[in-house]
């Protein structure tokens, strides 16, 4: 070995050593900077310029939902998504226009916007009792309801709607998860030891919360809207997720939904296939979600109806809002 070559292994060692000093610097001073510099009690406005009221739910701490009931006839009833910066805030586009035309509520859902965000067990069961409470406690209609729920939150509404069939009219699921199909994709779930596995990672308590202050920067907030936006991405929705983000106990139902530890790995099987009430998917491309099986779905169980609105990626309600309530209206109309 030559003298140079020598020198070369010989510093080796030391440069490793200092790219993993410097990382470790890097990742210690972002943890400092998350307990001392990062807001995490900021003001939070309403999301909904509404009658905002809360409840002592069974379980699930106290919860937070917005209502206008100027005008009676059934009631509709907003689920949002889950994700780590969600609220009732998602759902104010449906909200807005059908106020006044009939009874509306949108839910904040348990561990986000201004319902209970304790450091407790989160699981996919705690949603959909939550749901079924709030249905049984503060619609005060007497009509069943029609239930329009996004994303992962369709998981929760369908599973309270199989529980309590005599409280829902009809189902509509915006960009639902749990339509993939289990010979292409297999997910982790509520259930599965890795999903736990993350979880305890993601949220040691040296730096889950920087974890987490990570993923909700104003940056991170803007790249993953961007995936559920064909255009812009709207700036007041920004602006609400990056406040509600910044609340004390923000972090804990996210990390529980980072880890997987949300979904139900047969969802459709289990409680899709089993509702017999009128159900509609409204649907276009979404990066975090696939529909693989809604047409095996739909030949199987004609109580479920499909309708795509292009082009869309996840928040058709904000993007393509007339085509959306054309949709939701059609499928009241028609008998659902």
């Amino acid at each position: 070995m030559t003298q140079e070559k020598a020198m070369t292994v010989a510093h080796r060692p030391s440069a490793l050593g200092r790219l993993l000093g410097t990382g470790m610097m890097a990742v210690g001073g972002w943890i400092l900077y998350s307990a001392l510099a990062v807001n995490h009690n900021r003001d939070l406005p309403a999301a909904i310029n509404a009658e905002r009221r809360t409840f002592a739910s069974e379980g699930a701490g106290v919860l937070s939902y917005y209502v206008d009931r100027a005008k009676g006839g059934r009631p509709l009833v907003l689920i949002h998504s889950i994700n780590a910066a969600a609220s009732a805030f998602e759902m104010r586009p449906l909200f807005e226009h059908y106020r006044g035309s009939r009874p509306v509520y949108a839910l904040d859902l348990p561990g986000f916007g201004f319902s209970d965000r304790s450091s407790r067990t989160y699981t996919p069961d705690l949603y959909a009792q939550a749901i079924m409470n709030f249905l049984s406690t503060q619609v005060k209609e007497e009509k069943p309801v029609d239930v329009v729920a996004l994303s992962l939150g369709a998981e929760f509404a369908a599973m309270a709607a199989l529980r309590c069939s005599e409280r829902v009219h009809s189902l509509s699921l915006i960009s639902p998860s749990g339509f993939w199909d289990r010979g292409d994709s297999v997910r982790m779930d509520s259930h599965s030891a890795t999903s736990d596995l993350i979880y305890r990672l993601l949220s040691f308590p040296l730096w889950g919360q920087a974890l987490y202050d990570l993923i909700v920067t104003p940056a991170s907030i803007r790249y993953f809207l961007k995936q559920s936006f064909e255009g812009e991405v709207d700036e007041d929705m920004v602006a609400y997720d990056l406040l509600t983000s910044h609340r004390p106990g923000a972090k804990n139902a996210p990390l529980y939904f980072v880890s997987g530890r949300l979904f139900t790995s047969d969802i459709r099987q289990q409680v899709y296939e089993k509702l017999t009430l009128p159900a509609l998917v409204l649907y276009d491309y979404d990066p975090f979600v696939r529909f693989d099986a809604l047409s095996h779905l739909q030949e199987r169980h004609p109580n479920w109806r499909a309708v795509r609105i292009v082009p869309t990626r996840g928040l058709p309600h904000w993007e393509k809002l007339n085509e959306t309530t054309a949709a939701l209206d059609q499928f009241w109309a028609s008998g659902s």
